[in-house]
């Protein structure tokens, strides 16, 4: 299944922009989260087990080690030539602006590596700080600023302990468009209590602000969780994969083609994985999603715009 002839993806956006492969090598660069810290509460997020989604969560590698890693890990894989640092575990924003520049510059002198993308929270990114990225993309860098939203709704975001709302969330998007840095939201599908249908309506809300690009995610259950101890209680129940593929392809075709998919799904190592079973393998829901999207139309399909395939 090729779902790049249904779904604007990063892959297609960045060969497009920079002429050849581009490929995001996963950084972890020491930070906490002040969900964690006690700024804003302490556990962090009841699903958030950092080690179930960055393969670098408990290295003590410098960043360039890291790098070179990666570097060697994919153009072995795929000839990749440029790479993006993904700054990608816990909350890299969440640290004095002098930190962050000396970090973000570390990586940016790195052979080959042509931007950055940075995901953190809707509340930890400050003017100072995006002053800071804006200043890296007017030297010409690659700059995408991910925010972990989640949902629109603040009760569904309370039940998983996010420690802030949809109202941080809009004033960190306003700030961050008004300086022309490229955003990224990351939604999950089937939080506890929340209908998957919810996820089309935080997608709404989020496409009415403005955004540059998405990430959709299953909510999976994964070990040293809170949401691990309220499933084996049988206090939350995952999605099937049916429902999320049902899903994520709505959301896919309610999406201007302009925006681009930076993921479609989620997976966790399998050491760590309890439920659901089907997030141990992403190959079986892209297909999916892909069969759905080719017999219902591709992406902005549902606006009336040109279906991808």
């Amino acid at each position: 299944m090729q779902l790049n002839r249904y779904v604007h993806s990063l892959g297609d956006y960045l060969r497009q922009r920079h002429g050849e492969r581009v490929h995001k090598l996963s950084l972890e660069a020491g930070f906490t989260c002040p969900n964690r810290d006690g700024a804003k509460g302490h556990g962090g997020c009841t699903f958030c087990n950092n080690a179930s989604f960055s393969p670098n969560e408990k290295t003590r590698e410098d960043l360039s080690a890291q790098l070179a890693r990666g570097r060697a890990h994919v153009e072995r894989r795929f000839g990749t030539k440029k790479y993006l640092a993904y700054f990608q575990a816990y909350t890299n924003t969440y640290e004095e602006v002098e930190t962050l520049d000396r970090l973000y510059r570390a990586a940016l002198a790195e052979q080959a590596v042509i931007g950055l993308s940075v995901g953190t929270r809707p509340d930890c990114v400050p003017n100072p700080v995006l002053d800071l990225l804006q200043g890296y993309q007017d030297e010409g860098y690659e700059v995408w600023l991910e925010l972990g939203l989640q949902s629109a709704f603040d009760d569904s975001l309370a039940r998983v302990n996010r420690g802030h709302g949809f109202a941080e969330y809009a004033d960190a998007v306003r700030r961050t468009r008004a300086r022309g840095i490229k955003l990224c939201t990351h939604l999950i599908v089937g939080l506890p209590g929340e209908a998957p249908e919810q996820t089309l309506d935080s997608l709404e809300r989020v496409l009415e602000l403005g955004v540059d690009g998405l990430k959709l995610h299953p909510l999976h259950v994964v070990k040293n969780t809170y949401l691990a101890w309220q499933w084996r209680r049988g206090e939350y129940q995952p999605l099937g994969q049916d429902d999320y593929v049902a899903v994520a392809a709505e959301c896919v075709r309610r999406t201007p083609a302009e925006v681009v998919y930076h993921r479609l799904t989620g997976t966790a190592q399998d050491d760590l994985l309890l439920a659901p079973a089907w997030c141990a393998h992403k190959w079986p829901v892209l297909n999916a999603i892909g069969e759905n999207l080719q017999r219902l139309g591709g992406q902005g399909s549902a606006l009336g715009e040109r279906s991808w395939s």
